[in-house]
Parts: C-alpha cells; sequence; structure tokens
C-alpha cells in the first residue's frame, strides 16, 4: 500500500528515536511497551513541549497491564517497525495506565464516547499538543478489518489533514473540549426521599434475567454494589423479591465459569447470558467488592454457600495477590504464555491424566466437562473445558449414590489435585501495583468478613494492609499518594483513594474498636473534604484542588466496576455522624445527596451505592455503645449478639472500661462519655433513630430488642 507522505512544512529539529523512555517508570503497564520501536513518552511535559516545538499532533494511547485487547494492540501494532516509523515520524506517542492516571483516563473516555458512543481499552486519542482531542476509537488493528480502520491507513491520512485540514481539526477539538468542559446538572433543592429508592428496585426488577441471574444481557460483569443495594432494600423494606435477586445472581455466579472453582476468587466479568464463558482477568476490585456481597448475603440468608464463596475469595487474594510490604497487588491478567485463559482451561486428557478414569468421570459431572470441549470457539485448535457447575451437587449425589458428605470430600481432593496440577503451569502475570482505592475496597471486605465470620485472622489481615498503605502512600502531611510500587510511592491521590480508605478505617475501627482507625479516618475525611470538596455546590470533586486539572475538575457519581467516589462518600459521612455525633458530616452528606439527586433519579439504578446510602440516611438506623472490658467473655457476647446479624444501618461503638485506649473514644465521640459498664457487667445502650432505649446487659435482651427494630424498620 502506498502512502503519500506529508507535504513539507519547513525545517523542524528531528530527535533521536529513544526507546526507552518508558523503561525508568514504575507501571507494569508502561514496562510492557518500554522495548517497542515506538518512541513512546510518558505522560508529561517533555512530550507536549516537543510536540508544539515540532508542530506535530499526540498519539495517546491508554490501557492497563492486565487488558486482553490491549495486548493484542501492543503485539499486532505497537511491536510492529512499519506502524512504529509512522508514529515515531508524524506524531509523539504518549502511553498511559488507566490506573495510575485515572484523571486522563475520565477525561479521553469521555471524549471518545461524545465522538463515537463508546468506549473501552485501549483507548486510542489523537489531539492536539495543548491537549485537545480531535479523533477517538478504541482498538485499532494494524490493517483495515471490516469497519476497523487499520493504523497504517489511518496514521498517514490523520497527519495529512493536520498539514491540509487544520482548521477543520481544531474546529472539532474545540468543539469537544467545550463539551468536556461543561458544568454538570444543578445542584436540586429537594432532598432524596425513599421513592428513588422504590424506582431504583423497580429498574432493577424490570432489567433482571429471571432465567441466568444478573441484568440485561451479554456480557454481564458482577456489580456487586447492585447485589448489595438489593439485599440492602429488600431486609429494609420487607421485598422479598428484592433479596431473591440478589441471591440468584449470586448463585448463579458461583455456579458459572465467571468463578475460578479452583483457585478461588472471580474473573472480570462473563461473555455469555448465563456467566459460564468469562473474560479472565481477576482484578482485585471485583474480588473486594464480591466478598463484600457474599459476605452480607450469608448475613442476610445464613446460607453457608455464600460464607464458603467468601471464604475462597479471600484465600485467593491473600495468596495471589499479597505484596511482600503487605497490600494488595492490583490485578492478574487472562493471558499466559499459552494465549487468553489458558492456565484456566482443561482438556478431556488433561482431566484423565491427573484424576484417572473414575474421578474424572465425576469431575465431568460436577464441572460440566464434554470430550468435545464446552469452551466455544477459543480458537486454540483444540477441545477444551472451562469448569461450571451445570447441576446442583445434590442431583448429582443421587444419581450417583453417594452421600452428600461424601461427595463433598471427593469433590474436595479432585479440586486439590487440579489446582496443583495447575500450579505447574506459567502463570498470568501479576499487575503488581499497589492502589490506595483497590486496596481501601478489600481492606473494607476483609474487616467485614472477619466480624461477619468470627474469624480473628481476616481481621489481623486487613489491618497489616493497611498499615501498608498508610506507611506507603501515606505523605506525612495527612494526604495520600495513588500508587506505589517497587519502593516508590507516586501521584496525588483522587477522590477514589480518599474515599475507599475512610470507608475502610470506618469498618477497621467496628471490627477492632481500636479507637486509632476511627480517628484516622476523621483525619482523613478533613483532609479529603479541604481539597476535594465542593463548598458551594455540594459533593466531591475527582481531583484535588491542586493537581493537574484537564478541562475542568469534574464531579462523578455514577456506579462503573467500582461505586462512585462520592455514592461512598456519602455514607462514609452519614457513618462518620452516626461513630461521632457531629452534625457537620450530616450536613455535608445532605448537600452531597442534593448535588446528585437530580441525576440520579434519571436512572437510579445506575447510583445503587448512593442509593443504599440514602437508605442509611433516611432509614432507622441502629446505634449500639457496648461497654465493657475489651476480650471479656460478657462484652463479646454482647458484640456477638450484633454481628451475628445482617444490620446494614447499625453502628456500634466500644467504650473500654479498662485498659489501652479507655477514654480516647470519648474525644472522638463526646456522647459516649458517662456510658459505662452497669452492676460490673458488659453494658450495651442502644439507639435508634433519635430515641434510645434502657441500657441492657443481657445478652437475649439485646438480641430481642434488635430483631424488634428490625421487624418494625
Amino acid at each position: 500500500m502506498e502512502r503519500d507522505p506529508p507535504p513539507a512544512t519547513g525545517e523542524t529539529r528531528q530527535e533521536p528515536p529513544v526507546h526507552n523512555r518508558l523503561i525508568n517508570e514504575k507501571s507494569p503497564y508502561l514496562l510492557q511497551h518500554a522495548t517497542n520501536p515506538v518512541d513512546w513518552y510518558p505522560w508529561g511535559t517533555e512530550a507536549f513541549e516537543r510536540a508544539a516545538r515540532e508542530d506535530k499532533p499526540i498519539f495517546l494511547s491508554i490501557g492497563y497491564a492486565t487488558c486482553h485487547w490491549c495486548h493484542v494492540m501492543a503485539h499486532e501494532s505497537f511491536e510492529d517497525e512499519e506502524v512504529a516509523a509512522l508514529l515515531n515520524r508524524d506524531f509523539i506517542a504518549i502511553k498511559v495506565d488507566r490506573e495510575e492516571r485515572p484523571d486522563i483516563d475520565s477525561t479521553y473516555m469521555a471524549a471518545c464516547q461524545q465522538l463515537t458512543g463508546q468506549g473501552g481499552w485501549p483507548l486510542t486519542i489523537i489531539m492536539t499538543p495543548e491537549k485537545k482531542p480531535f479523533f477517538a476509537a478504541t482498538y485499532l488493528p494494524k490493517e483495515r478489518r471490516f469497519a476497523l480502520h487499520g493504523l497504517l491507513e489511518l496514521l498517514p491520512r490523520v497527519a495529512q489533514a493536520w498539514h491540509t485540514q487544520r482548521s477543520e481539526l481544531l474546529r472539532s477539538a474545540e468543539r469537544i473540549t467545550g463539551v468536556l468542559m461543561e458544568p454538570g446538572p444543578e445542584t436540586s433543592s429537594r432532598d432524596p426521599d425513599t421513592l428513588i429508592l422504590d424506582e431504583g428496585y423497580q429498574d432493577l426488577l424490570i432489567r433482571f434475567d429471571a432465567d441466568n441471574g444478573g441484568f440485561g444481557t451479554a456480557p454481564k460483569f458482577p456489580s456487586p454494589h447492585v447485589l448489595l443495594f438489593l439485599l440492602r432494600y429488600g431486609t429494609n423494606h420487607h421485598a422479598g423479591r428484592a433479596i431473591g435477586m440478589a441471591e440468584a445472581t449470586l448463585d448463579a455466579m458461583r455456579d458459572g465459569g465467571i468463578r475460578d472453582h479452583l483457585g478461588g476468587g472471580f474473573h472480570r466479568y462473563a461473555t455469555d447470558a448465563r456467566w459460564r464463558v468469562p473474560h479472565f482477568e481477576k482484578m482485585l476490585y471485583d474480588q473486594a467488592l464480591l466478598l463484600m456481597a457474599y459476605t452480607a448475603a450469608f448475613l442476610a440468608t445464613g446460607k453457608t454457600r455464600y460464607r464458603e464463596t467468601a471464604e475462597e475469595i479471600i484465600t485467593y487474594v491473600c495468596r495471589d495477590l499479597a505484596v511482600p510490604e503487605g497490600a494488595f497487588a492490583s490485578a492478574e491478567d487472562a493471558d499466559s504464555a499459552a494465549g487468553e485463559g489458558a492456565y484456566y482451561l482443561w482438556t478431556s486428557d488433561e482431566i484423565r491424566s491427573v484424576l484417572g478414569p473414575d474421578d474424572a468421570v465425576l469431575a465431568g459431572m460436577v464441572y460440566g466437562l464434554l470430550p468435545g470441549g464446552n469452551m466455544p470457539g477459543d480458537g486454540s485448535g483444540e477441545p477444551r473445558n472451562i469448569l461450571y457447575r451445570p447441576v446442583p451437587l445434590a442431583d448429582i449425589a443421587t444419581s450417583t449414590g453417594l452421600s452428600e458428605p461424601a461427595l463433598a470430600e471427593r469433590i474436595t481432593a479432585i479440586r486439590q489435585r487440579l489446582l496443583a496440577a495447575r500450579s505447574l503451569r506459567p502463570r498470568p502475570a501479576r499487575d503488581d501495583k499497589v492502589l490506595a482505592d483497590g486496596n481501601g475496597l478489600m481492606i473494607a471486605a476483609l474487616a467485614q468478613a472477619g466480624r461477619a465470620f468470627n474469624n480473628r485472622d481476616y481481621t489481623e489481615r486487613a489491618e497489616r494492609a493497611m498499615a501498608s498503605v498508610l506507611s506507603t502512600l501515606g505523605t506525612g502531611t495527612g494526604r495520600l499518594l495513588h500508587r506505589y510500587r517497587d519502593g516508590e510511592a507516586m501521584i496525588p491521590a483522587f477522590a477514589d483513594d480518599y474515599a475507599f480508605v475512610i470507608l475502610a478505617l470506618i469498618e477497621l475501627y467496628e471490627s477492632t474498636f481500636d479507637p486509632r482507625y476511627l480517628a484516622e479516618a476523621v483525619a482523613k475525611e478533613e483532609a479529603f473534604e479541604a481539597h476535594f470538596f465542593d463548598w458551594d455546590h455540594g459533593g466531591f470533586f475527582g481531583v484535588a484542588d491542586d493537581a493537574e486539572i484537564l478541562f475542568g475538575r469534574k464531579k462523578e457519581c455514577y456506579d462503573g466496576a467500582v461505586p462512585s467516589a462520592n455514592s461512598v462518600a456519602a455514607e462514609n459521612l452519614i457513618r462518620l455522624f452516626h461513630l461521632t455525633g457531629n452534625p457537620a458530616y450530616e450536613d455535608r452528606a445532605n448537600q452531597l445527596a442534593r448535588a446528585f439527586q437530580g441525576r440520579v433519579r434519571d436512572r437510579p439504578s445506575a447510583y445503587c451505592w448512593f442509593l443504599s446510602a440514602i437508605d442509611r440516611a433516611l432509614g432507622a438506623s441502629q446505634e449500639i455503645v457496648i461497654a465493657g472490658d475489651p476480650g471479656a467473655g460478657d462484652t463479646e457476647a454482647l458484640i456477638a449478639v450484633v454481628y451475628s446479624r445482617y444490620l446494614p444501618d447499625a453502628t456500634v461503638l466500644f467504650s473500654p472500661a479498662s485498659g489501652p485506649g479507655t477514654g480516647a473514644l470519648a474525644d472522638l465521640a463526646p456522647f459516649t462519655r458517662g456510658l459505662v459498664m452497669q452492676v460490673g457487667k458488659a453494658t450495651a445502650y442502644p439507639c435508634t433513630g433519635n430515641t434510645c432505649s434502657m441500657p441492657v446487659t443481657d445478652p437475649a435482651e439485646l438480641a430481642a430488642w434488635l430483631d424488634l427494630k428490625k421487624k418494625k424498620t
């Protein structure tokens, strides 16, 4: 294919190609591209100054280390000398890790959606040296493929247009940046009410897939924050159908191929409607949110299968995502040396060679394995199987004549043998950077599981991770950094980092009753508000007031793969109000709710964590202060009464009568001063709404009070 060179525009100083500008970066994604023939720059002034000096457009590529299609585009195009020559000649090429710089990613993803109506990764942006985009796409092949432009065709055309149709490109760039700079919806003067909760539930009811669980059609994402809202709504509003939808979805995911039945944890999403065929990435934030959902489901229903699934997630995260400093890595790749998903797939011959003929037959029944493979169109050239649960184990027990305990024992042995064999395969790559936001979610989930399952090991693991986050990502000034890797902490924290770390600190306080965590939550909330809060209109900006700002500071409330910072912050503020008694927190929560309730009403089911926060604010919350000796039997008995129940709106504080921390809680929560043990026994002071009941020392009386209040909500 012949390509016309761009017309001469005068002499420009050509700098020699440097193919290792990314080699000193810490991002695993950027390091994956450090040896490309493309003359990549990291995001920074050097790249933009050169683009302006040489009058070249910017080719911006955004992705992340475990993104399958990012790998495809890299191997196909960015490792190709012909594509690299075009990029190096006519463009300044910049690589960005979306997980390191979510601010850059969200800005240009919005531009992509404006220009194309869709988004995703890898994200491809072509823009002016002033950072204004005029072209956007996601994955692009090397050569044209059906409706997809090929880079070999596209790049020369854009370069030509840059010199011959510059005014049109600039008009397009100005139009797009004008849209990006538009202010968000105006703050409402109306306070949220329960109607918005009912509308969210009804919206989910309409979209629920009654045959397969989940919402909508393929592809299907776990969206645990939706399930957490349904469990809460169903419990607080006596809507059994809401709990049923959550259970059906949790069961379908648990039985589906989206779950790693051998190693624990869940893959990123299912490509089909039945949750059977996964996209094989494993993300820390998915594990955290799913752990929260399965933990809540166990408390809400008492069904042990949810606890088992939650504990498998914990086993996976602590085994495979832990880093030496104590926190957790971001993700595992879908790809390994043998191809996408190959680490998790099995041929019939492999199953027989590991298990022998008898257990291979049983494994086939349990996990839906077929001689011709059950993995549709994986392109490997051989029939392979993904493990999933096609029928209930009770049915298999009946058909085989085994008792359910005997069947469970054999399945456990089969899993252990297959996992041991799988561990000998080349593992998918791990993105081992530590992010404050993802770790905040995981720590919060571990703390919740620790108290729900009465497992001190889980709580201690959460404490260790929090100590690591605060030591490696703390600045010494009360603020946070976003990313730590290989001994280096960098990038000022974003709103998600603060909101999720504050959530984790609150959960750790309620799991340990160590007032240091509550004090740290208050301190981080002060820093968060000082640099992110919109005091005029309510809500938190995504970036700090002293951060790099692209086309204005935005405030987001939409829940994507993770809940938005503002949704989590709203609930944090409400919880801090109940924990400390400081009405300023409730005032700011109300400001925040007003800031977003207009857009939430347009499609409430897209803001489920926000709905959960509103439900907590409007509902008859329970506040329980327990006074007693730490670790004493009567103290533990009262705590167990509370934490063995699903009480999504409860706030629990502990006032120690002796030992370290005595009196510290009263400084943080002055209303607890004077709440002491009665007649030498551990004492609970229960309140709901704005009304307090008589103190109780008998666990049975506390249980009766909680159950009565639950019925009245």
